[in-house]
């Protein structure tokens, strides 16, 4: 069954729920953003199977959490999410710097798990005028109705590709002339450094900041500023300041 789900604080409003209608959903054009399952064996592993043919995270779970997902309906041990919106390949990212004939700028989400944030993100990249953000399939926020409604519609311009493996679609960007910077407290300070050419910004996990593998793919590392007792500032909000501070070099440029 499909259900869309009214409560004002789930950030996953759109349900399938149940194993045919799963199975059906896989098969189909529409967009899934994550299958949740109890269990296996049967029809539970062919549903596996085929969110790993389309690269749709699959999260082991509890009936509770099904339960709460379906609002009490007969769950069958699974439940999907579906995604508000599409996502894009890192090369259409890149091809949009190139039909605007600009440097690519781009956002790369480390693990953002709050919903939040990420429609944060995305909303500033949009006004800010970066080409696209990239985010994780594991162990990230997706596309669903929370990021859209605080995105404050942001999500449906902003292409935002889903990768399977973050350093590898980093390598991608290199081999494109895009500049990777890390942002991390040991850096330089940002207001010093160029963005004037091709330039990713790497925002790190809300809790934990940029992952070590993804640290050590950087071209640079970058830092805000910090005189308080709090070393660290929300993420979508340090990204916000790093963002315009790119616009602002890109326009004195041009200017």
């Amino acid at each position: 069954m499909y259900k869309k789900n009214t409560k004002e604080d789930n950030s996953e409003n759109d349900i399938i729920f149940g194993r045919n209608p799963v199975i059906e959903a896989l098969k189909s054009d529409i967009p899934i953003d994550t299958v949740y399952i109890e269990g296996s064996g049967g029809s539970l592993n062919l549903i596996r199977s085929l969110a790993k043919e389309k690269g749709i995270p699959v999260k082991d779970t509890d009936s509770k959490k099904l339960s709460r997902l379906s609002e009490g309906a007969s769950h069958q041990g699974v439940a999907a999410t579906a995604a508000c919106g599409r996502y894009v390949q890192t090369e259409d990212i890149l091809e949009i710097s190139r039909q605007k004939n600009t440097k690519p700028f781009i956002i790369i989400c480390d693990e953002i798990e709050d919903p939040h944030n990420l429609g944060a993100i995305i909303r500033t990249a949009e006004t800010s005028g970066a080409d696209g953000v990239i985010i994780p399939k594991r162990r990230s926020a997706g596309l669903n109705s929370t990021v859209f409604k605080t995105s404050a519609g942001a999500a449906s311009y902003v292409p935002v590709a889903r990768v399977p493996n973050l350093a590898a679609a980093i390598d991608k960007l290199k081999e494109n002339g895009v500049w990777i910077y890390g942002t991390d407290i040991s850096g330089s300070d940002y207001y010093s450094t160029d963005f004037s050419g091709g330039c990713a910004l790497v925002i790190g996990s809300e809790g934990f900041g940029m992952s070590r593998l993804i640290k050590e793919k950087c071209d640079f590392m970058i830092k805000l500023p910090m005189l308080g007792k709090i070393n660290s500032l929300n993420a979508s909000v340090a990204a916000g300041i790093f963002m315009y501070e790119v616009l602002r070099q890109r326009r004195a440029k041009e200017g």
